[in-house]
């Protein structure tokens, strides 16, 4: 996978919205959207193997949110997290936040929506720098490993 191949690394989780995560307006707040697209990038770098590698050096240096629709307490909400484009030392991200259909919204039912979508972008800054670096060989690897089997492809022989 390279900055231009387009290829995708895929994740997906379903939370539920929690009155802890509703504010004074009566919907969610935007720190659940935020909270629930990093339990995706976790949950991804956890499936390739190297979650403890990955976070503690992956900043996010860029980031950027559309708020489309509401979500309420109770209503299960899907996030799809997509690696676009892993670089030299940066990983772009984008993601989608989907409101599942709920019975709880304020005049009753509400369909299946899109409540967020946006993008961000990590670098790799190794523990004890200041500044970004390439990222290590099994970062890479894991990660173009999952590509490959996100589209079907075995791995090339070792």
């Amino acid at each position: 996978m390279t900055e231009a191949s387009g290829a995708v690394v895929r994740e997906e989780v379903t939370r539920t919205v929690e009155w802890v995560d509703t504010d004074a307006a009566g919907h969610h707040h935007n720190s659940f959207v935020l909270r629930s697209v990093e339990a995706a990038e976790a949950r991804l770098f956890r499936r390739l193997g190297v979650l403890e590698a990955y976070f503690g050096a992956a900043p996010r240096v860029r980031q950027e949110v559309d708020y489309l629709s509401k979500l309420y307490f109770g209503q299960e909400a899907t996030t799809v997290l997509e690696l676009e484009a892993i670089g030299r030392s940066s990983m772009t991200f984008r993601f989608q936040v989907w409101g599942e259909a709920h019975d709880g919204g304020p005049s009753g039912r509400v369909e299946r929506r899109l409540a967020a979508s946006g993008r961000f972008v990590t670098v790799h800054v190794p523990k004890d720098s200041e500044a970004s670096a390439p990222w290590p060989e099994a970062i890479r690897a894991a990660v173009e490993a999952g590509d490959e089997a996100a589209h079907g492809e075995a791995p090339a022989p070792a």
